[in-house]
């Protein structure tokens, strides 16, 4: 934990997968200290007409290659979070060659209850995590 889903528009091959996928393990890892195996992600990729992913009034244009990254975790600090969207869009940008305008994300939060790894208990409550 944290899940991650990522809504892409299709097109990218096995390879562009992985490398992204990779790619935002490790800022996972580095930035919310999780252990390597604690690696739950999820690709949805629509056709281009089924994603409008604007900037906000921010100024600027999205490209083909967006990444929508929705996580939902339990709390992490506001600095765990800063420090994760800087080295995602880094390691992204280095990677997999996304524009770090093409990067966004959504974390929401939840509780150590609202978790169950498997074998119908709350993993996080019964001490096991």
């Amino acid at each position: 934990m944290p899940l991650l889903t990522f809504d892409l528009i299709e097109g990218r091959t096995d390879e562009e997968l992985k490398a992204l996928l990779d790619a935002t393990h490790y800022a996972v890892v580095k930035a919310f200290g999780v252990p390597e195996r604690d690696r739950y992600q999820i690709v949805h990729q629509h056709p281009k007409h089924e994603m409008i992913i604007q900037d906000t009034g921010l100024g600027f244009e999205r490209s083909d290659n967006v990444v929508v990254l929705s996580i939902r975790s339990t709390q992490r600090s506001d600095k765990q979070k800063k420090e994760f969207y800087r080295l995602l869009v880094q390691e992204l940008e280095e990677k997999c060659g996304t524009d770090p305008k093409d990067v966004l994300v959504s974390i929401v939060t939840n509780g150590a209850g609202d978790w169950s790894f498997g074998f119908g208990e709350a993993q996080f409550l019964t001490g096991e995590l």
